[in-house]
């Protein structure tokens, strides 16, 4: 093994030859290592990860993978993943081989998972194994994996959360109320309430994308802070690029508060804050409104679930919220229009009704 002593630096380095996808002979050294095992088996993996061996340490499988999805996803979506894997999976299973972690193995993580004192969410937990199961499905697809343990382990955690919480337009106002002695968190959660877009979407907006005339808010962007840096992206999806009809009353609230800026460029964030901002603001209303706690987010479900009551079809509500399909909004928010049943049977009884020409005690001839 090519490992040798840095004796001004008191460590161990590697320096060795191998052959890259190309077949191209190239030299790799690195420095640092505080063991000579440690630089060994440095140089051990690596050079498996060169190969495509399965055989490789599972920790350079995930570096392989994220290579990767770094060229493919959105900077917020990479990191969301990154920080997942890093913290939730690699802990357990970073120095397996790949080929070496079974079902078995998979299980007993998936079972410490179920069982950590955080006590995660079903949902969150679910998202976790989902990102190990697409990692072993990459190593089929490109290394040669013969079987995804994860999917053979089974799937864990719930798809979507057992309740859903939202407000009624009356907590709302409530709430409304109690933030009404700060002019960016009124505008910023009345925008959120009657509009139903994201949070992130909300933050990249501008005074330009408000047309008073049209009576429109168009959202062709979306914010997040990575590290100490704001990152203005496309939306989330194709069609989460819309554009929102808004009341005339929340267009009002929009230009009170755009009228108080100072030295404003129209081209400018005109909520020029962050999540962590919009967070406390919701605790500090709840708190002081006395309106049961949800999340942020939640003031979405809470717009999707108040044109659910007024009636409008699953297909607009989608369209408004930015979802892919319908039948994304109906997987949300199908437990939400149960409580229409009883409607449709009134309606029904209307048109059966004696006014309309036909009694229920009359039965069409020949009617078996």
């Amino acid at each position: 093994m090519p490992v040798y002593k840095d004796e001004e630096r008191k460590s161990w380095y590697v320096w060795f030859r191998y052959k890259d996808w190309s077949g191209t002979v190239r030299q790799h050294k690195k420095r640092g290592f505080a063991k000579k095992s440690e630089a060994a088996q440095y140089e051990r993996d690596f050079l498996k990860k060169q190969s495509g061996s399965c055989d490789m340490a599972f920790g350079s499988m995930v570096e392989l993978y994220m290579e990767d999805c770094k060229t493919r996803l959105r900077s917020t979506t990479y990191e969301s993943k990154k920080y997942l894997i890093d913290s939730k999976v690699l802990p357990a299973l970073k120095d397996l081989p790949v080929n070496a972690i079974t079902p078995a193995v998979v299980r007993k993580w998936q079972n410490d998972l179920l069982n950590d004192e955080a006590d995660y969410a079903p949902t969150y937990i679910k998202t976790i194994n989902n990102q190990l199961s697409a990692i072993f499905n990459f190593a089929k697809r490109y290394y040669g994996l013969q079987v995804n343990p994860a999917a053979v382990a089974g799937s864990v955690g719930k798809k979507n959360a057992e309740a859903m919480q939202f407000w009624t337009q009356d907590e709302f106002q409530c709430f409304a109320a109690a933030i009404s002695d700060k002019p960016p968190s009124f505008a910023v959660f009345n925008t959120l309430f009657w509009t139903g877009m994201r949070s992130g979407e909300l933050l990249a907006l501008t005074l330009d994308d408000v047309s008073f005339e049209a009576k429109t808010i168009s959202i062709t962007k979306s914010y997040a802070r990575l590290g100490s840096k704001d990152i203005i992206s496309p939306p989330k999806t194709p069609k989460s690029r819309r554009v929102i009809t808004v009341p005339d009353f929340l267009l009002d609230v929009l230009q009170d508060y755009a009228g108080r800026l100072y030295d404003y460029d129209p081209s400018e964030r005109l909520f020029a804050y962050t999540k962590s901002y919009l967070q406390s603001e919701m605790v500090r209303g709840c708190k002081k409104s006395g309106v049961k706690k949800i999340r942020v987010h939640d003031l979405r479900h809470s717009h999707a679930s108040l044109l659910i009551e007024l009636g409008f079809s699953p297909l607009l509500i989608s369209e408004r919220l930015g979802h892919e399909n319908v039948e994304t909004t109906l997987s949300i928010y199908a437990h939400l229009y149960p409580n229409k049943h009883g409607e449709v049977s009134d309606k029904l009884n209307v048109l059966y009704a004696p006014e309309n020409g036909l009694k229920s005690s009359e039965k069409p001839e020949n009617f078996e």
